[in-house]
């Protein structure tokens, strides 16, 4: 709730000045329509908003619940000005979080179709202040979390290869982390991948095409069976061509770029 309530004092600052004096201190109804065919996402938070504040909430769908355009997914009831100052906040949450989820969802449909056990992962490309709802919204869109901080595992990524002075040098380096850690290496090419697999759990096979990124990970499972990632420049129409052959696809476009869900609060 402490990211809440520093979520309304942003918006709300000394008090919502135009609704103390046009809406009467009354009791009054109202329910949040959802604009679009989604995956709902961030009702939990929005009823512990309301709820905060004195307004009771009967939710009429659950989180990770896709619903058709029209479709009411939550009736509320009490203090009329609580519920039109907090409408904003609420329903912005709801959105963004929506949006990741549907996007998510999308994807992970289409992937299943060529790859049923494909998982669809986020990244770390979120909104500061907002990753642990961005995370949620992926999750229940049906997709994998991926990292929420650096400290979970370790992932080499090109600038610590570049740093440690090569690949070769990178596997040698490892041998000095935890085994308490998994540990997954970024490549664009089969001989890094080759020498990445000598040390790594998981391969992250970044910015290469399906053909390319295909060619690598048939290499690297010639040698080891492992985990293959891939991630950079995928998109929601050529997710499904890397989905015949990897484990899981990142994409960063799930939380920087994705289009919030529409919803409306109407008071009746």
């Amino acid at each position: 709730m402490e990211h809440l309530e520093r979520f309304l004092e942003e918006d709300i600052g000394y008090g919502d000045i135009t609704t103390d004096i046009l809406v009467p201190d009354v009791d009054g109804n109202a329910d949040i329509v959802c604009e679009n065919d989604a995956v709902v996402a961030g009702l939990e938070e929005a009823m512990t908003i309301f709820e905060d504040h004195g307004i009771e909430c009967g939710p009429c769908v659950n989180d990770g619940e896709r619903v058709k355009k029209g479709a009411v997914v939550m009736n509320m009831s009490g203090p009329l000005r609580n519920m039109i100052t907090l409408e904003r906040t609420a329903l912005n949450i709801m959105m963004r979080m929506s949006g990741i989820a549907t996007a998510t969802n999308d994807v992970l449909t289409a992937c299943r179709k060529v790859n049923k056990n494909i998982r669809i992962a986020g990244t770390r490309k979120t909104t500061p202040g907002f990753r642990a709802f961005e995370k949620k919204a992926i999750i229940l869109g049906g997709g994998d979390p991926h990292r929420y901080r650096l400290d979970d595992m370790i992932l080499v990524k090109d600038n610590h290869v570049e740093a440690a002075g090569g690949m070769k040098n990178v596997v040698e380096l490892l041998n000095a982390a935890s085994f308490t850690k998994k540990v997954e290496i970024e490549v664009e090419n089969i001989d890094d991948a080759l020498v990445a697999a000598k040390r790594a759990d998981i391969i992250m096979i970044d910015n290469s095409s399906p053909a390319k990124a295909g060619e690598i990970a048939d290499a690297v499972r010639k040698v080891k069976e492992i985990t293959i990632e891939v991630s950079g420049n995928i998109t929601f129409e050529n997710a499904p061509e890397y989905a015949k052959f990897a484990d899981v696809i990142s994409m960063g476009s799930l939380t920087h770029s994705v289009r919030s869900v529409h919803y409306s609060l109407n008071v009746r």
